[in-house]
C-alpha cells in the first residue's frame, strides 16, 4: 500500500496540515474512506455468451453532504484507484464550498470493445449491483472517463425502475431531456478555462502571446483546447491516447476536432481515430508533449503522466491539472524546485462537479436554468475560489496545491467539529 496512489494523495495533504490548525477529529476522520463496495456484474454478451466484470463505489468522505463523483469506464480501474478519486472529490467539494462530500465509482473495463447493447447491460447492471449504496440524499453519480450523458441517463433510468419512481437527483450529467442541466457536458473545461484567464494576468501575460500544449484531447481536453484558441491563446499541441501532433505557428483546434469527432462511432467517448492521423503537422509521442517548451502545460489525461522520472523533463512555465492526479508527490517537489508553477486539480477541473451540483439543484427545486445563467454562476464560483486559494498561497508562501488543501480542509474541519470535538467534551 505504500506506493499506492491513495498512499501518494495522502502525502500532497500532509504538506497542508503544516498550515491548519484543524483538530485531531478531522485528521482521524479523513485517514480511511467512510464506506467502499466491490461488486461483480454478469452481463450477457451479444454473442450469447457470459462475462462478469468488476466494479466498485468508494464514498470516502460525508460530513459535509452526500457523496458526489463520477463513475469511470477503463481497463485500469482499481479499488486504490477509485479510492483515491473519492479522497481527491473530499476536497475538491469542500475547496468549491459544494455541500457534497467525495465519492467515487468505476468499472474495470475496455468500454471500446462492447457494443451500445453490451454498454447498457453493463451499465443497467452496475446500478442493480450498488442501488443500495446510493442516492440523491447519500451518494450521486456522474460521467468521468469513458462515460457521457447516455450511460447517465441509462444509469439514471434503471435507479427509477428499481425505487419505483422518477429519481433524476442520483444522477448528473444527463442527456437535457432526462434532467440534465445545460452547460454540463463542457463544464471541467469551462470551469478551467475561468481559473486560466484568472491566473494569467498575475504573470503579466496575454492569451495572444501564450504558448499551450494539451495533453488528453477528450470531452475536457478538447473543449478546453477549443476554449483557448478561440480566446487567442496559441495550442501548438494536443494529444490523444495514441500520440499528438506539434504546430510551433498553432494549431487550428476547431478543425482538429472537427475530424476527430468525425471519426467517432458515440460522440466523446468511443472513437478509432487519432489526432495522429492529422498529417499535416510534426507527430509527437505523449511523453513529448510534456516536455516541450511552452507557457501553459494540461494534463488533461489520466493520473501519473508526470513523475519523478519525466518531471525533469518538463519546461513549462504553467501548469493546470484538468485530469485527477495527472502529477505524484515526488514529481510536485521536481516542478517546484525548477519555479514551475502547478495549479491543482481539485480547484482547475472543478467546473465539472460545481455544474453537477447546479443539476442536483435543478432537480430538486424542478426549475431550470438557461445557459447563460449556469455560465454565470460557474464563472464565480471558479473566480471567487481560485482568488481566495492564490490569497493562501502568498499568505503561506505555499504552492497552490498545499494552499488548496489547507482551504479544503479548514471547511472539512468546520464541518466535522460541528459534531463535537475532544476539546468540547474535556471542556468543563
Amino acid at each position: 500500500m505504500a506506493d499506492s496512489l491513495l498512499s501518494d494523495a495522502a502525502r500532497q495533504l500532509e504538506r497542508a496540515l503544516k498550515y491548519t490548525s484543524v483538530s485531531e477529529d478531522t485528521i482521524e476522520s479523513l485517514k480511511f474512506p467512510k464506506a467502499s463496495l466491490t461488486v461483480s456484474i454478469p452481463v450477457r454478451m451479444d454473442d450469447g455468451s457470459l462475462k462478469v466484470f468488476q466494479g466498485y463505489r468508494v464514498r470516502y468522505d460525508d460530513a459535509r453532504g452526500p457523496g458526489k463523483g463520477g463513475v469511470r469506464y477503463h481497463p485500469n480501474v482499481s479499488l486504490d484507484e477509485v479510492q483515491s478519486l473519492s479522497f481527491w472529490m473530499t476536497f475538491k467539494c469542500a475547496a468549491l464550498s459544494l455541500p457534497f462530500g467525495g465519492a467515487k465509482g468505476g468499472i474495470t473495463v475496455n468500454p471500446k470493445l462492447l457494443s451500445r447493447l453490451e454498454l447498457e447491460r453493463l451499465s443497467r447492471g452496475y446500478i442493480d449491483a450498488i442501488a443500495d449504496f446510493i442516492g440523491a440524499d447519500v451518494d450521486i453519480l456522474a460521467p468521468d472517463v469513458y462515460t457521457n450523458a447516455m450511460i447517465m441517463g441509462w444509469m439514471m433510468d434503471q435507479y427509477s425502475i428499481i425505487k419505483r419512481q422518477l429519481s433524476p437527483g442520483v444522477v448528473t450529467g444527463k442527456p437535457i431531456a432526462m434532467g440534465g442541466s445545460l452547460g454540463r457536458e463542457a463544464a471541467t473545461a469551462t470551469g478551467a478555462f475561468y481559473t486560466i484567464e484568472t491566473i494569467l494576468p498575475k504573470f503579466d501575460r496575454v492569451p495572444q502571446d501564450t504558448t499551450v500544449a494539451v495533453q488528453g484531447f477528450g470531452n475536457a481536453g478538447g473543449t478546453l483546447a477549443e476554449l483557448l484558441f478561440k480566446a487567442g491563446y496559441k495550442v501548438v499541441a494536443v494529444s490523444d491516447s495514441q500520440g499528438g501532433i506539434y504546430a510551433t505557428n498553432g494549431l487550428d483546434i476547431s478543425s482538429v476536432r472537427q475530424f476527430k469527432d468525425s471519426t467517432r462511432g458515440m460522440k466523446a467517448v468511443y472513437c478509432d481515430g487519432t489526432v495522429c492521423n492529422v498529417t499535416d503537422h510534426e507527430v509527437v509521442t505523449n511523453e513529448e508533449l510534456l516536455a516541450l517548451d511552452v507557457d501553459i502545460l494540461i494534463p488533461a489525461a489520466l493520473e501519473k503522466q508526470i513523475t519523478a522520472d519525466n518531471a525533469p523533463n518538463v519546461k513549462a512555465k504553467l501548469i493546470f491539472e484538468v485530469a485527477n492526479g495527472p502529477i505524484t508527490s515526488a514529481a510536485d517537489e521536481i516542478l517546484e524546485a525548477k519555479g514551475i508553477y502547478v495549479f491543482p486539480d481539485i480547484l482547475v477541473n472543478a467546473g465539472g462537479v460545481t455544474v453537477s451540483y447546479f443539476e442536483w439543484v435543478q432537480n430538486r427545486s424542478g426549475m431550470y436554468w438557461t445557459i447563460a445563467e449556469v455560465n454565470q454562476r460557474l464563472q464565480h464560483k471558479m473566480v471567487e475560489e481560485t482568488e481566495r486559494i492564490w490569497t493562501i498561497a502568498h499568505h503561506h508562501t505555499i504552492s497552490m496545491r498545499t494552499a488548496a488543501y489547507v482551504h479544503a480542509l479548514d471547511r472539512l474541519g468546520e464541518a466535522i467539529d460541528a459534531k463535537g470535538t475532544r476539546t468540547y467534551y474535556n471542556s468543563p
